[in-house]
């Protein structure tokens, strides 16, 4: 019998109590900015959390003077974030030591744990379950910008047995993610590397023609939103549907053939068209669009940047995702509850320009150590997401066991596990 057995028929062998996560969470203060002088506060913002690794990946600098009117609740080491503006999107974190005290987004319902009933982790590993999802799906509000507000996050009931059986359960699960958070690190490290680099490639002196981005475009607009959606038909590109710098097909909605030539026909897309989130948490987002999905369109949170013949899509796109366009959205984005970025501020962005030999070199270049990066079929990325399927299925496993009271993990199931982490520490023996 495992460790876990044992306590389960010692502590709860009838089963675990169920509590709404508001009897197991405590209350989170506000920043006053109005008197507040201290020194600059990190602001996490939806954008902030990386929805594929879970953890707070870039932050900016405010202050009472700069502060966006959401940038407002204060956050404490260890509690756990849910981004509540398309929560679907299933932006979730804890909170590390490093941001203790710093300030997040009203976009995330802040999940402070009483410790005196649960974990943090244990109410971080519910929220991440399937069920939980689900129940997030149901009780969403809004069809083009749907939403989730903190009351009805707080009314989830979820599984509370003794504290050292969350302490074995939550053993166990970290077990699983201990590998993936070293990967996720170096990756992390990674892709900081690459952004520097990509920056410092994408510098250029005063001897470069430098340009406005509207100078060089046959078209910059923005998308229109139908008034409604079909099964099939003709592909609609929203931010959900873009991977980094990619829009996968199995993520498109799509709308009517009529709809498409009639209501939408001043936003259709071309092949090599850019696109870029111009409104809302994930501003600034961009992809490419390839031949493979047209004929398409898209809405009014995109914009569609169409460049006139001679300059590469791709160096473009690059810029857009550079510093330099970081630096340009901050100065001329402040304040803003839902920040947007106006068609005039992408005109008026300048933009280094080489010849176009030399911008499609710039762009073999990056796109090879971009690949070493983001490629979800080799390296770095696609160990992280075969450990990721592993611990989400053993954690459904062992916390759907912790709501009916009797374990689900056989003495074989435990045997594999230990021999996995033997693996895994002879595979980091090997590495080092």
């Amino acid at each position: 019998m495992s460790r876990l057995d044992e306590l389960i028929e010692k502590l709860c062998p009838d089963g675990a109590e169920f509590l709404t996560l508001q009897e197991c969470t405590q209350k989170v203060k506000n920043i006053k900015w109005k008197s507040y002088s201290g020194n600059d506060k990190k602001y996490i913002d939806l954008s902030s959390v990386d929805r594929d690794l879970h953890c707070i990946m870039e932050t900016q600098n405010i202050n009472s003077d700069s502060a966006p009117s959401r940038a407002q609740q204060i956050v404490q080491t260890d509690d756990i974030l849910l981004g509540t503006t398309r929560p679907m999107l299933k932006r979730y974190c804890m909170i590390p030591e490093t941001y203790d005290n710093e300030i997040c987004s009203t976009g995330f319902c802040v999940l402070r744990a009483n410790t005196e009933i649960v974990l943090p982790k244990w109410i971080y590993h519910n929220i991440a379950t399937t069920d939980f999802f689900a129940y997030v799906e149901q009780n969403q509000k809004g069809a083009s910008y749907p939403a989730i507000s903190d009351a009805s996050v707080k009314a989830f009931s979820l599984p509370v047995p003794p504290l050292e059986v969350q302490c074995e359960i939550v053993h166990i699960l970290d077990s699983f993610t201990l590998l993936t958070a070293e990967l996720t690190a170096e990756l992390t490290a990674r892709k900081k590397q690459y952004e520097y680099y990509r920056d410092n490639i994408l510098t250029f002196d005063t001897t470069i023609k430098h340009v406005r981005l509207g100078d060089i475009c046959s078209v910059i607009t923005k998308g229109t939103t139908p008034k409604s959606y079909t099964k099939t038909g003709v592909s609609f590109v929203k931010t959900e549907a873009f991977d980094g710098a990619k829009i996968i097909p199995n993520k498109l909605s799509y709308v009517d053939e009529e709809t498409h030539t009639t209501f939408l026909k001043r936003s259709m897309l071309e092949e090599n068209d850019i696109l870029i989130t111009i409104a809302g948490a994930t501003i600034g987002k961009c992809a490419i669009v390839p031949k493979e999905i047209l004929p398409a369109n898209t809405n009014q949170a995109l914009a569609i940047i169409r460049l006139a013949k001679g300059n590469s899509p791709k160096y473009v796109m690059y810029l857009l995702q550079s510093d330099l366009m970081k630096r340009y959205m901050q100065k001329n984005i402040k304040g803003s509850a839902q920040p947007n970025l106006n068609l005039k501020q992408l005109n008026d962005f300048i933009i280094p320009l080489p010849p176009l030999n030399v911008q499609e070199r710039l762009v073999r270049v990056l796109d090879n150590f971009e690949a070493i990066c983001t490629d979800l079929n080799i390296g770095l990325p696609a160990e992280i997401e075969a450990r990721q399927k592993q611990y989400e299925y053993y954690r459904d496993l062992l916390l759907t066991f912790a709501e009916t009271g009797s374990t689900l993990m056989t003495d074989r199931q435990t045997d594999r596990q230990t021999d996995r982490q033997t693996d895994r520490q002879t595979d980091r023996a090997e590495r080092n």
